[in-house]
């Protein structure tokens, strides 16, 4: 040690400060217009069908299903929504604020299940049709697990920033909050507008910005 140099030695101590530096690096999810479903609901909408998986989702268990409904609001239409799966306990539709306006309402902007004064909207497949208030903007977020959250240093429901490192247009989200479970694999989730307003691809990462 005593025979490196200024220069050998201020190299060997940033790279000693890289190897400890925290990961924080989250991949981004583009999430488009989807809906969830009680049972009750589904059978309804699908008369004696089951929900059928058509591809996995990355947090364990969830999958997009082949069933789709067309939404409809006071001024259109926008078709072939995909039901996800698992069935859940409340139904909710998710949206842009862009789809809102096509179809004609005023969603909130919400994290998925808070459906405080959530828009009416109405759900139409071959068989049935079903009014609901259960459309929402869903809120920017992060899923990650316990051990993710203790090692960023952070805490459930916290609200962070993260930035997008996208070809010519680099941008801070802000107002990010933290979803935390026990199997929750790092993903950010974004919904379409967001994501052209940042230029973000399928392969685009975040980074979680110290607080």
């Amino acid at each position: 040690m005593n025979n490196l140099s200024k220069a050998d030695l201020k190299r060997l101590v940033c790279e000693v400060l890289a190897e400890m530096e925290v990961d924080r690096t989250v991949p981004i999810c583009i999430s488009n217009h989807h809906i969830h479903l009680t049972e009750e609901h589904f059978q309804y909408l699908f008369p004696n069908e089951t929900i059928e998986p058509l591809k996995p989702l990355k947090q364990p268990g969830e999958f997009a299903s082949k069933q789709q409904v067309t939404l409809v609001g006071p001024r259109g239409e926008i078709g072939k929504v995909r039901i996800l799966g698992p069935l859940r306990k409340k139904s909710q539709v998710e949206i842009s604020k862009t789809d809102a306006r096509k179809l004609g309402i005023d969603a909130p902007i919400r994290l998925s299940g808070n459906l405080k004064d959530a828009a009416e909207i109405t759900l139409k497949t071959a068989a049935n049709e079903l009014t609901l208030p259960a459309a929402i903007v869903a809120k920017r977020h992060v899923h990650m697990n316990f051990k993710d959250m203790e090692r960023l240093g952070l805490k459930k429901g916290q609200l962070i920033s993260v930035e997008i490192d996208s070809e010519e247009r680099t941008t801070i989200f802000k107002d990010v909050e933290i979803r935390v479970g026990e199997n929750f694999v790092m993903e950010m989730h974004v919904d379409t507008d967001e994501a052209n307003a940042a230029n973000i691809t399928a392969t685009t990462c975040g980074k979680i910005l110290s607080h």
